[in-house]
């Protein structure tokens, strides 16, 4: 029974919808035609692309927003006021 109620949630999830990802759409990619379909040994023998001094200034930006997030979110969970009204409360059994 319980794998029953694990596929009806996993399948449910999948129908769930992600705003989220649909914002960060380039505009117009929706109609645009699929990318050509190159050789491998194309693809293995050209120079790998580069980032252009614009795109690169805007991946170090959101990696930098990200580290500060990151560093934000390493504090501690607890002040320490509410560390010490829980110490306080809590008595272990003897």
């Amino acid at each position: 029974m319980k794998h029953w109620v694990l596929a009806i949630c996993v399948l449910a999830g999948g129908c769930t919808q992600f705003p989220e990802l649909d914002a960060l759409e380039t505009p117009g990619i929706a109609d645009a035609d699929y990318p050509a379909l190159l050789p491998i040994s194309d693809l293995l023998t050209t120079e790998a692309p580069r980032a252009v001094p614009e795109l690169r200034d805007s991946i170090q930006g959101r990696v930098a927003a990200l580290r500060a997030r990151a560093q934000r979110l390493s504090g501690p969970v607890l002040d320490a006021p509410t560390r010490r009204r829980l110490a306080k409360e809590i008595t272990l059994p003897q």
